[in-house]
């Protein structure tokens, strides 16, 4: 190989850039479901808040998500109340699931990528057992490339989910876009030195 074939690849290399996608609210239609199902298990656990408070929180980590609306009503959670409270969630959203859909566009963009060799990854904040269930609607299969809470040991609003996505890509966190519906996505973003993109779809304002 010459000198500037050389060149050339590490140009291309460098030049190579990665989409980071949040799921819920930006790939698929579910915060809503997520919110009723947030709803279901605070009060199981004794924290009984309108939706809208919940709504907000929507898209930050589950610990913290817990921890923050208890604060709110004046009250700690102990981790294994947390867990039981994240369990409730996990079963109530199943019952949920079947009123998720794609949002869309999202399945056309995701194949659109694919077949253009573009890198692409999902990072959530939800569990993995939850996310595979929306896996389907989007036309992807289950070995997507995907970073999951229990996957890392920080969620958002904290780097960890965006930074482990593109290490999996072999992409440069600053040569990623992370697209999100969220606050706790954009300042994730700029957390991990990557350019951030809102999607207005979860609701957010």
């Amino acid at each position: 190989m010459t000198d500037n074939q050389n060149i050339d690849t590490k140009n291309a290399a460098a030049a190579r850039q990665a989409f980071l996608f949040d799921l819920d609210g930006t790939l698929i239609d579910s915060v809503y479901q997520h919110v009723l199902a947030w709803r279901e298990a605070l009060e199981a656990g004794g924290i009984h808040l309108a939706v809208w408070r919940i709504h907000r929180q929507i898209g930050m980590s589950g610990g913290l998500f817990v921890n923050g609306l208890a604060r709110e009503m004046g009250r700690t959670v102990s981790a294994e109340e947390a867990e039981r409270i994240h369990d409730v969630h996990g079963e109530a959203f199943k019952r949920y699931a079947s009123q998720v859909r794609a949002l869309p566009g999202a399945r056309e963009l995701l194949a659109y990528l694919t077949k253009a060799g573009v890198p692409w990854a999902i990072a959530t904040s939800g569990r993995r057992e939850s996310a595979r269930l929306s896996l389907h609607l989007l036309g992807v299969d289950d070995d997507v490339p995907m970073i999951t809470r229990d996957m890392v040991r920080h969620a958002k609003p904290d780097p960890d989910l965006f930074l482990t996505a593109a290490e999996k890509l072999g992409v440069p966190i600053e040569d990623s876009v992370v697209i999100g519906d969220s606050i706790w996505d954009l300042l994730t973003a700029r957390r991990a030195r990557a350019l951030g993109v809102w999607l207005l779809s979860g609701g957010h304002r």
